[in-house]
């Protein structure tokens, strides 16, 4: 395997395993897929490599544009999905599996439960040669 790319095994949790992803990535990005992977309205998780343990965030398709968010609620800081690798509720909102928070997927703007008003972590974006990278923002 080249040095560039590092198996990821995700992390046990609610008592299930998760799946190996295979990334590329640097000291502050990583490949969280191709353009046109993620069709609207679904997520998919990834791992960012912070310092220290890799943080785990998720990628939205909203209408089209792609959003990250660290997969922490600004209330509790406890993972969201509700089920493995899901995060939007019927009515297209991130929804913490913890206390039911809602949060705009394309701001990360809390609009329903605790903690109104605070906003999810963004995680930047970019495309390079048809992949999107995300990298770990400032605030971790």
């Amino acid at each position: 395997m080249p040095s560039s790319e590092r198996e990821i095994h995700w992390p046990a949790r609610r008592a299930r395993a998760r799946q190996i992803a295979i990334v590329e990535q640097s000291a502050r990005e990583v490949v969280v897929g191709a353009v046109g992977d993620l069709p609207p309205g679904a997520t998919r998780k990834f791992l960012l490599p912070a310092a220290g343990e890799p943080v785990e965030a998720f990628v939205v398709n909203v209408d089209g544009t792609l959003r990250a968010w660290v997969n922490r609620c600004r209330h509790v800081p406890l993972t969201m999905d509700w089920v493995e690798n899901r995060f939007l509720d019927d009515r297209g909102f991130i929804v913490c599996a913890t206390h039911g928070a809602r949060y705009r997927p394309d701001t990360g703007e809390c609009v329903g439960g605790p903690p109104i008003g605070r906003r999810l972590i963004g995680v930047p974006l970019r495309v390079e040669d048809g992949r999107v990278l995300a990298t770990v923002p400032d605030e971790l």
